[in-house]
């Protein structure tokens, strides 16, 4: 079992970026519950996230705005929040095993912190900022940089959900319809897994006070969870168009 976090150079190899900073890298990996350990608040990624956010959301943007013409301000929208989303940078910092370079508190490590979405969809956006950082830093396009780090795995993720269509943010809708009910729990629950591993099909019930509302399938569990709040939301009889 190796033990964690992994070199800084390793996750260089991973993202095709070879840091000048490595201590910039090692900042965006460290968690909150690391530096609090260590009496650091400050040596935490979380200022980097703040930045990697908007970092991330311009050079995607800036890539749906050049490759879309077709589509107006509303569908740019919905596309953009599905890629930037916690699901799918969650996603997109699994295919590089981002948690395996995280610096964590003992309670988040033990806590499997290492593949919490929170923790990682976050780690990631701090990424994206030390990676922009670093090349401004040495005199580079910071944004090109980050670009070429991220955008094949925003491609992946633009191929698998095909049409425009898929773009649609059920899970958010359904929130929203859910919320206006206090007290009202809803959560989306994996059922089942098939299929080889590079080509999984996970099955998700979307549960409402432990009553079952919708069903989905899909290639991803983020996928299932969207197809299941799709059916929950015609069973509110919720037009979502």
């Amino acid at each position: 079992m190796p033990e964690y976090p992994l070199p800084i150079e390793l996750l260089e190899e991973r993202i095709g970026y070879k840091f000048n900073d490595k201590a910039l890298a090692v900042r965006a990996m460290t968690h909150s519950s690391y530096s609090n350990e260590n009496r650091d608040r400050g040596a935490c990624n979380e200022r980097l996230e703040f930045f990697g956010d908007s970092v991330l959301s311009l050079v995607v943007s800036e890539y749906l705005f050049k490759n879309y013409k077709s589509k107006q301000e509303g569908e740019l929208t919905r596309i953009r929040a599905s890629l930037v989303c916690e699901g799918a940078l969650a996603e997109y910092a699994e295919k590089i095993g981002l948690g395996e370079f995280l610096y964590l508190g003992r309670g988040e490590d033990r806590g499997n912190g290492r593949h919490r979405k929170s923790i990682i969809s976050d780690a990631y956006e701090a990424l994206i900022a030390a990676v922009y950082i670093d090349n401004e830093s040495a005199g580079g396009d910071g944004k090109s940089a980050v670009a070429s780090f991220i955008m094949p795995y925003v491609k992946d993720e633009l191929d698998r959900l095909g049409s425009a269509t898929d773009y649609f943010d059920y899970k958010t809708l359904l929130q929203q319809v859910i919320q206006q009910a206090e007290g009202e729990l809803l959560e989306y629950v994996v059922t089942g897994e098939s299929g080889p591993d590079h080509d999984k099909v996970f099955t998700v019930e979307a549960r409402l006070n432990s009553n079952i509302i919708g069903h989905g399938e899909g290639h991803s569990k983020r996928a299932a969870e969207q197809a299941a709040a799709k059916e929950a939301l015609r069973l509110f009889g919720v037009n979502e168009n």
